[in-house]
């Protein structure tokens, strides 16, 4: 206790130094990396100060006391920071981490793949080598934010004849270039949050490879570990200043979690379930109730099972399970909401629009649950992590090959 009151002390004490809520956002979070107290946990020749990881929400709880803003939020944050600090050269880390931190960057990630699936390794696009950069072709799915980033975090085979696993390399390709297209996706929800992106031979110097050749199924773990433990990162949380760098982060933040308006009713709206029974007068119904007292049981779990991974974290562990068994629970709540909404509205589930706007949010809900099992690994997928990695069980078999 007393050390994270020093930190807090002299983090204050800094802030109350340097904090200008009249300068420009790009600035101020230049200073504050350059500091190491936006991200106090990093490495000191990366932009923090090896302090533990707890220390992370002393920094975030300081800034909000001061009316400050901290570093930037987002893919770029959760995913390829983490994965750059593992794995990146220092040439890569100079070049990408200040732009990530100050916002200036704006990052995709490119693994997913139509003919690939949860079955990431059989991923077929390819990168061949030419000279100082390489080539990239195929096609990628299900990508946020690709309309909008700078570069991408890319899974590209660059070599087809050994095992799939090593044939796998990972690049940091720049988005902004002509010979690549991203395409929204119309969801049935009526939402657009993802896109399909196309590699007509796109150009990605070689510098861009991280880690070798063939390292890619290594690092992508790296990225989807950080993946699963962030499903769950809330927005951020802005001071009530009216300041020009407070609103202009606010924005940003508004930008960028404009793509995720729908990911509460992804999750099912299980706060909803008990006040919509009382609302339609059903919780004298055994069915009803049964489905309530099952979903509360649900979200007390998760809590749980949250603060256990929070508090690894803390301790400085790496991400463990609880990130596939949490994200498993979030995929169980979200069918059990549904359902319950379903049993509670009746036909009345199936309309949309203004003339029911009551109960839009709710039918939006019973079309938008079906994505929780899926995005982020499929709910088998989360089951054969825990199964194969944690309890140490025999893998799943292989389909035979055809001849």
């Amino acid at each position: 206790m007393e050390g994270s009151n020093t930190v807090a002390g002299e983090m204050r004490q800094w802030v109350e130094d340097h904090w200008d809520p009249s300068g420009d956002l790009v600035s101020w979070r230049t200073q504050l990396a350059q500091s190491g107290w936006g991200t106090p946990s990093w490495p000191k020749k990366w932009f923090g100060r090896e302090l533990p990881v707890s220390t992370e929400r002393i920094s975030r709880e300081v800034l909000y006391e001061a009316q400050a803003v901290g570093m930037a939020s987002g893919v770029s944050m959760y995913l390829v920071a983490p994965t750059l600090l593992e794995w990146g050269t220092d040439t890569q880390l100079q070049q990408f981490l200040l732009p990530i931190l100050t916002g200036q960057h704006k990052w995709c990630q490119l693994f997913s793949e139509p003919g690939a699936g949860s079955d990431l390794a059989s991923l077929s696009t390819r990168a061949e080598r030419d000279g100082d950069e390489w080539v990239i072709s195929g096609q990628k799915v299900w990508n946020s934010g690709a309309q909008k980033a700078d570069y991408g975090i890319l899974l590209a085979r660059t070599d087809f004849s050994g095992s799939k696993h090593q044939g796998i390399s990972c690049f940091l390709i720049p988005m902004k270039q002509a010979a690549i297209e991203v395409r929204p996706l119309h969801q049935m929800n009526g939402h657009s949050s993802f896109n399909e992106v196309f590699f007509n031979e796109a150009r990605v110097p070689h510098g861009n490879l991280i880690a070798s050749q063939g390292e890619g199924w290594r690092v992508a773990l790296t990225t989807l570990a950080h993946e699963r433990s962030a499903v769950a990162t809330p927005r951020p949380k802005f001071p009530s200043s009216t300041t020009p760098l407070v609103l202009a982060a606010k924005s940003e933040a508004d930008e960028y979690f404009a793509t995720y308006s729908w990911y509460p009713q992804r999750a099912g709206r299980p706060r909803l379930v008990e006040p919509q029974a009382r609302l339609f007068g059903k919780t004298q119904i055994p069915q009803v109730r049964q489905m309530v007292a099952e979903i509360e049981a649900l979200q007390r779990t998760s809590s749980w099972t949250t603060q256990r991974a929070s508090a690894a974290r803390s301790a400085g562990r790496v991400p463990g399970p609880e990130g596939s068994v949490a994200k498993l629970n979030m995929s169980v709540t979200a069918q059990r909401s549904s359902a319950a909404h379903s049993t509670i509205l009746g036909a009345t589930g199936m309309l949309s629009g203004n003339s029911v706007s009551p109960h839009e949010l709710l039918a939006e809900v019973l079309v938008s649950t079906p994505a929780q099992s899926i995005a982020g690994g499929t709910d088998e997928i989360q089951k054969n992590i825990l199964a194969e990695r944690v309890l140490g069980l025999p893998k799943e078999p292989s389909p035979p090959n055809k001849e």
